[in-house]
């Protein structure tokens, strides 16, 4: 309807409640009315939290089960000491390394390469 031409819009506050009544009967969604009315949808996102109306925000309910709850813990528990046992790789890498680095210099070889070829 609007095209942004660089005009600062006001909006009523008798409009604002109509598009917040069009949005929770449910027919139009947020986008629908964005683009039926020429709104960004974060404008009406605006207003939701300005009239709490908390019920027509995009909310998100989790419900779990104790055998989800369990199964997240483990794992959690699981990812923990694989972070740990990949820490541990790359630290006893590290050593590694350095071991070679000092026996290449101790031997006399000008690198580690030249070691690990002969």
């Amino acid at each position: 309807m609007y095209k942004n031409d660089g005009v600062t819009r006001r909006y009523s506050e008798s409009f604002k409640l109509k598009i917040l009544a069009e949005l929770s009967t449910g027919k139009y969604s947020k986008r629908q009315l964005s683009r039926i009315y020429g709104i960004q949808s974060s404008t009406i996102n605006e207003w939701v939290r300005k009239y709490d109306r908390k019920d027509l925000m995009n909310t998100r309910i989790m419900v779990q089960t104790k055998d989800e709850i369990s199964r997240l813990k483990e794992l959690q528990k699981e990812i923990e000491q694989l972070k740990k046992l990949l820490i541990k790789k790359d630290l006893d890498k590290l050593v590694q390394d350095s071991y070679l680095e000092v026996a290449a210099e101790n031997l006399g070889y000008k690198s580690v390469e030249e070691l690990k070829k002969t």
